[in-house]
Formats: C-alpha cells, structure tokens, sequence
C-alpha cells in the first residue's frame, strides 16, 4: 500500500473557457492532518468538490486507497471512505442531537430512505450514536434540539455525523469558519482526537489552526498549487506571502 491515502494527478476543472483548477497533483500522506490554504478564489473549493465528486473533473485523476476513483459517484465515493463535513452545516436543525447522528449511521446502514420505519425501530442505532456524541463530547446535549445548540457544538455535531459513516478520510472545509476563541480551541482539539484514526484534509482561513494543528500544508493560488511544505516552512515563502495581499505581517505573526 502507497503511503498516500490520497493522490490527484494533473487534476484540472474549467467553466467554460475559466480555469479553476489547473494541473493540481496533490499527496496525502495516511494518517495525517493536511491543510489546504490560500486566499479568496484559489481553487481551496473547487477541489474538494472535485474529491468529493460533487463536480467532475476537466481532466486528471483521483486515486483513493490505491483506487481509481476519478468517475466514481458521491455517495459510492463516501462508502469508499471519504466523508466531507460542509463550510455551511449540514445538519436538521428542528431534530435532537441525537437523531442527527442517528441519521448519519443510517446512512452507512443503507436505510437512511426508510421513512416507513417508526422511531422506535431505530434506536438500535442509539448506543452507537451516544458513543460517537461522547466522542465529540456532547453526550449531555443528547436530547437538545439541534437549533438550540452553540455555533460551535453545531459544528463538533456535524463532525460526529460525518464520523458516523466511520470514515478512513475526512475532508473538513473551514471548520472554525465564524468561531470565537473557546470554540475554535475546542474544535481544534476535537479534529487532533479524531484524526488519531484517521486522515483529515482541511481548508481552512485560521493560520493560526493551520499553524497549529496541520502536519503538511499545500498552498493553492489561481488553482494551481503555489507551495507545499510543513506551514513553518509555507509561511516564510516569498511566493506565499505575495499570494495572500497585505498579509505578510500576518503570517510572520504565528512563527
């Protein structure tokens, strides 16, 4: 097995006649927290929904697991074992916490569209889902309605219905998007302790997270990759701190 759970190759998408992605041939090392940086219009999105099948690519390919997966559709692409947690959370907001995370192992059981089913026919699923929201520590907001949780509880809920579908790889797109200071230090702790068994692959604004938590930082400018690196090598980059305007006191700020 390749020590790269994931590998593009000269992937590429255009909208007629613009090019968002050019050529980007990613690595990500198994096991890792691999971060995708770069300023506004890179290409940071783009890609993940070309990994994520939610866009098909131009040209290149995606080799997932040693796999081909380049044509592969979204939902065979998540049973592979690739779940993507949203910029924008993705979650039902007038149900429990729990029956989030319920919905979420339905999904991998295949039986998320059984709506004949009574409640009470799933709670089989209910000791698996209280573990996974021990795992993200909200196990005392089982019951809570989902709207009235925190900003960030929301989003370490969205992460345990990710983690529902036991995936090998989690791509996280602007996970601390919005947070104050306590939240993005919980949620920064909440992504170390899941990638413990896992392979995370984020997007993310917070250099400071970057900074902080990633192992591997690739640097996207006008959809091509700009630099690649540990994000204490990226960071003092000529070509990165021209890329991001204005901000190269900012980078500076978190060495």
């Amino acid at each position: 097995m390749s020590e790269f759970i994931l590998e593009t190759s000269g992937l590429t998408k255009e909208f007629k006649g613009f090019t968002a992605v050019a050529n980007v041939d990613l690595k990500v090392r198994s096991g890792h927290i691999h971060a995708m940086i770069g300023p506004n219009g890179a290409g940071k999105t783009t890609v993940f929904n070309l990994l994520t099948k939610f866009l098909p690519p131009t040209s290149g390919t995606i080799r997932f697991r040693g796999r081909d997966i380049t044509h592969t559709a979204p939902a065979a692409t998540a049973r592979c074992g690739m779940a993507r947690s949203f910029q924008i959370s993705a979650i039902f907001p007038h149900l429990s916490v729990l029956e989030n995370v319920r919905i979420g192992l339905q999904r991998r059981l295949g039986t998320s569209m059984h709506f004949w089913r009574s409640a009470k026919s799933l709670d089989i699923l209910n000791g698996e889902a209280m573990a996974l929201l021990e795992s993200v520590d909200l196990a005392t907001f089982a019951d809570t309605v989902t709207a009235e949780l925190p900003y960030g509880r929301k989003r370490a809920l969205e992460i345990a219905t990710t983690l529902a579908l036991k995936p090998a790889m989690m791509l996280l797109d602007e996970p601390t998007q919005g947070m104050g200071h306590e939240d993005i230090g919980r949620v920064v702790e909440l992504i170390r302790k899941v990638a413990r068994e896992r392979t995370v692959l984020l997007v993310e604004h917070n250099l400071s997270v970057v900074a902080n938590l990633c192992d591997w930082t690739t640097v996207l400018q006008r959809g091509s990759i700009l630099a690649e690196g540990p994000y204490a090598e990226v960071s003092k980059n000529r070509l990165v701190l021209e890329a991001y305007v204005g901000s190269a006191d900012v980078a500076d700020a978190y060495h």
